[in-house]
């Protein structure tokens, strides 16, 4: 997950591959309180790993619930409808799916209990949740404002005998939440009527296919009344599996229906959801199909390739697929007119006021947008109006997720993400994912390259850059101490005599870059390559031409998506000489020796200061008098002395720089 302030996305052109996306955050959080309240354990299959379903997962353990990772299965050991306590505190984030039914489920059952959440969660309505409880018999206060969370709950004195009514035009999830909660008190026959028009019917489809999945038969007339019949009891259905997320698959249908193939016939294929799927937002399907996309699907698949071009514009009643229909907002900006989205009044409640925010962020990018109470209209962007922007994403994922898609835009602008991690709410990995789908318009991965002599702090100033941008990292001069490493491991004398297989065995090194540490396969080797026989046996490899041929190439494939910050003595005159954005850093031979000096000395190493100036100098004069690749500045590149700096100055310089040259503008990266 990208855990950074936020993400450039450079220009992408074209897409192909296979994506198995997480499970739904609907189906999850269902399922793990279903499990809780039956009886038995149940194995809970596929389960979404995210902040909402760890939320719900930390207040069933509050609860006295047994949970247990076995592998790639968790098990939860129900509470067979009795909590083992009566008192607790709960923190509910921002997690809408679980804070409503876990209220119901506790008032139903009562006790002395308080939810809270995030600031947001505060200004999300609960108030026809807790009406149709308290018509039921259930003890709620408010302990904020009247209608929202937080919320205290006391001791039921449950009132069966008439049916209980709840609105049914705000959200889904409050009819969801007494769904779940009432079988929990069915000594009789319980009736539930909706007041107006139930909006998200989807939802509820979910809600009832998982309680006959945990032995409960929901009977119901229409969408106006729902009875829970006497004697319901929650049994565990021992083994159940969660469908992947149809929402998140909205974004990568789009993908398809986007981008041109990666390569000729190429295809985005989902595995995990497929046309068969419970979950209502699998309509986006529909809606993708008729603005041109070419889908096909089976029970656990869906395919799709670009169709028509532009897209066909649409005027569409959402209210089936209430989450999944913000992508269709940012298609729009590639359709072939304005593109209506009605009955998204739903909008206004979730993470943010969406429709408000699908407006602001479209404006940045140069659209035209119109809004009401409950309707989008979008407005399309021709090629030559796209501006660069930084998009907001108000802590919702869903916003950061759709307006990814506007990275393929036609003026090839960047598209910046802040806040990227907030989709780890259901899906912490899509950037990586989509990245491994996708690819940038030709030499538009962006390079930071980073040259300057030895113990001019480019290396550490440089993987901080990485880190703060969320680019990949390369250590130029590592790469030679790793293939001398892999050569010794594979039993070659390093000399003229193998070349031919150091060369061959250095195209395919498997080394990466991570967590401030070296890695050659799985083995960390970090510090075997730090050694005095490491540096010498580097040397004679940068010696052998066909190796740093070879070498070159394999530098060459660290140039990926979002980005590369690259590190060494060529980076910016012989590896990437077309990168935008090259530095050389470097400082006073005296300043050097003092940094060096210090270091030795904290891992109790004995040095001579006047030794190592000299000793600097000398390989200053050599790396710069080298007849391949000498040691210089690129004509371009921009001179840092950090004699003076400390390595978060140098960082920011770094930074400062790189941002200035970005069509969007400044931003703090600090």
């Amino acid at each position: 997950m990208f855990n950074t302030e936020f993400l450039d996305l450079p220009a992408l052109a074209s897409a192909g591959g296979s994506v198995t996306l997480p499970g739904s955050k609907s189906i999850s959080n269902r399922v793990l309180l279903l499990a809780a309240l039956s009886a038995g354990s149940t194995r809970i299959h596929d389960l979404l790993d995210s902040d909402d379903t760890r939320v719900m997962l930390q207040a069933l353990r509050q609860l006295g619930c047994g949970v247990t990772q076995q592998g790639s299965v968790l098990v939860i050991d129900g509470l067979g409808g009795q909590l083992k306590t009566d008192s607790a505190q709960f923190f509910m984030g921002n997690a809408g799916t679980a804070m409503r039914p876990l209220t119901a489920a506790l008032a139903v059952l009562g006790g002395d209990f308080s939810l809270s959440g995030v600031p947001r969660m505060h200004e999300r309505p609960i108030g026809d949740l807790v009406d149709a409880l308290r018509e039921l018999g259930c003890s709620i206060d408010y302990l904020g404002n009247e209608g929202y969370p937080p919320l205290r709950i006391g001791r039921a004195q449950l009132r069966l005998d008439q049916p209980i009514p709840v609105r049914g035009d705000v959200s889904s999830q409050f009819l969801t939440a007494l769904l779940m909660a009432l079988p929990l008190a069915a000594t009789q026959d319980i009736v539930i009527e909706v007041v107006g028009e139930l909006i998200s019917k989807p939802y509820i489809d979910i809600t009832l296919n998982l309680l006959q999945r945990f032995g409960i038969a929901v009977r119901r007339e229409g969408w106006a009344r729902f009875t829970i019949p006497a004697g319901s009891r929650y049994q565990s259905p021992g083994d159940i599996h969660v469908e992947a997320d149809a929402s998140s698959a909205s974004y990568f249908i789009a993908l398809g229906a986007l981008a041109t193939p990666s390569e000729p016939g190429a295809k985005v294929r989902i595995q995990g959801v497929g046309l068969d799927s419970i979950q209502g937002d699998i309509r986006f399907v529909e809606a993708a199909q008729a603005m041109g996309a070419q889908i096909t699907g089976g029970p656990n698949w869906l395919e799709i390739a670009r169709g028509q071009w532009p897209l066909k514009a649409i005027d569409l009643d959402c209210n089936h697929i209430p989450d999944a229909a913000m992508t269709l907002a940012v298609m729009a900006l590639y359709a072939d007119g304005p593109c209506t989205l009605r009955n998204i009044a739903s909008w206004r409640v979730k993470e943010t006021d969406r429709i408000a925010a699908m407006v602001a962020e479209c404006a940045k990018l140069g659209a035209r947008v119109e809004e009401g109470p409950d309707w989008l209209r979008v407005h399309p962007l021709p090629a030559g109006a796209w501006r660069p922007a930084s998009i907001h994403t108000y802590d919702d994922h869903r916003v950061a997720m759709c307006f990814s898609l506007a990275a393929f835009n036609p003026d090839q602008v960047t598209v910046r993400i802040e806040d990227p991690k907030c989709v780890a709410k259901t899906f912490p990995d899509y950037f990586e994912t989509l990245f491994g789908l996708v690819r940038a318009q030709p030499g538009r991965v962006p390079v930071i390259c980073i040259d300057g002599p030895t113990a001019s702090g480019k290396g550490t100033v440089a993987a901080e850059v990485a880190k703060r941008l969320g680019y990949h990292f390369l250590d130029s001069g590592a790469m030679y101490r790793v293939t001398a490493l892999a050569a010794t491991r594979a039993g070659l004398s390093i000399d003229a005599q193998h070349e031919a297989e150091i060369a061959a065995l250095a195209r395919a090194l498997p080394v990466r870059f991570e967590g401030g540490k070296v890695w050659l396969g799985h083995d960390d080797v970090t510090d075997a390559i730090r050694t005095e026989a490491a540096g010498m046996n580097a040397s004679r490899v940068s010696a052998l031409p066909s190796v740093r041929l070879a070498l070159v190439d394999l530098q060459h494939g660290f140039q990926a998506l979002p980005g590369l910050v690259a590190d060494g003595r060529d980076m910016g005159t012989v590896i990437f000489p077309d990168a935008p954005y090259k530095v050389y850093m470097t400082a006073s031979a005296a300043c050097r020796a003092e940094r060096r000096h210090k270091q030795l000395i904290s891992k109790g190493i004995s040095a001579n200061i006047d030794e190592l100036r000299a000793d600097l100098e000398a390989r200053d004069a050599r790396d710069q008098s080298r007849a391949v690749a000498p040691l210089k500045p690129a004509a371009d590149a921009q001179w840092l002395d950090n004699s003076e700096l400390s390595i978060d100055q140098s960082v920011q310089q770094v930074l400062t720089g790189w941002l200035q040259r970005q069509a969007i503008g400044s931003h703090s990266a600090t």
